[in-house]
């Protein structure tokens, strides 16, 4: 199926932060868990099943002091942005819940916790997804009807996102631009927008090793703005900016957001906008 893909206004490019919003859903024995989660900023693994405290605080720190730095920019520059979060995580900060809805963010699901469904048999990943969207209903007003896993998904994940009235999906890294993507549901063909995400912006890449510095990663930023800015004069595109709470919210990073917020600012046709509008940009451009 042949697409087009326009911007309202013959904008450049749709830019799309995407705030991910983990802490508290993360692995963890108090919460039932086999073992802990990675210690994000070390890169060590415990293979014993015991609760590491100290890893929970770091969790802790996007909560208590990377929020306010993240949603201070967004208030700053006017951009409004999707936050990819565990449902679990707002349940747990309802103070960011309600500054996320009253900032008139978009929220994404991803994941009642964020934990690997993918190893979920039918019956448990639908309840997983079901659940979601119910806890973020309740925590922000507003049900999500965007889906991002934790890395990986299964084989129904979409067909399962279709039947519980999700409209578009991040599990992708396969171009810069929307598409559908079909399945069956009950013998009908049912059409889900794939609005595709990017590892290689992401600001995990302050922990991977070799580690970007700040100075690294906006640069990096930058050049892959400039980049489909200047593809986007003949056919627009999508650049997705990932970013994490308690990683681009340490005072040693936060000025890298800014000053690619800064960058973003500058140009007059960038669309910058949540990913739920860019799927429903695409769906209207595309109809089925």
């Amino acid at each position: 199926m042949s697409s087009h893909f326009t911007l309202p206004q013959d904008q450049r490019v749709a830019m799309s932060f995407v705030v991910n919003v983990e802490e508290g859903s993360e692995q963890s024995i108090a919460l039932g868990d086999k073992g802990p989660e990675p210690v994000d900023e070390l890169g060590v693994a415990l293979k014993i099943p015991i609760r590491n405290y100290a890893n929970e605080s770091n969790y802790l720190y996007g909560i208590k002091a990377g929020a306010p730095r993240v949603l201070k920019l967004l208030e700053q520059f006017g951009f409004q942005c999707t936050f990819t979060a565990a449902a679990v995580s707002l349940e747990k900060a309802p103070d960011l819940a309600r500054a996320i809805a009253a900032q008139r963010h978009e929220v994404c699901s991803h994941g009642y916790r964020w934990v690997h469904q993918f190893s979920y048999k039918e019956d448990r990943e639908r309840e997983f997804i079901r659940k979601a969207a119910e806890s973020i209903r309740t925590t922000t007003g507003e049900r999500p009807y965007g889906w991002l896993s934790r890395y990986l998904h299964t084989e129904n994940t979409r067909r399962l996102l279709v039947e519980e009235g999700y409209f578009y999906q991040m599990d992708d890294y396969s171009d810069d631009v929307p598409r559908w993507e079909f399945v069956d549901v009950n013998g009908a063909r049912r059409g889900i927008v794939i609005v595709p995400y990017a590892l290689d912006t992401n600001d995990m890449k302050f922990w991977l090793a070799p580690g970007y510095t700040p100075t690294q990663w906006l640069d990096y930023a930058i050049a892959t703005f400039d980049q489909l800015y200047e593809e986007g004069a003949a056919a627009p595109k999508v650049m997705s900016l990932g970013l994490h709470l308690r990683i681009i919210g340490r005072p040693g990073r936060i000025g890298a957001l800014a000053s690619f917020m800064q960058h973003v600012a500058a140009r007059k046709d960038v669309w910058v906008t949540s990913r739920l509008a860019i799927a429903k940009r695409f769906a209207e451009l595309n109809p089925i």
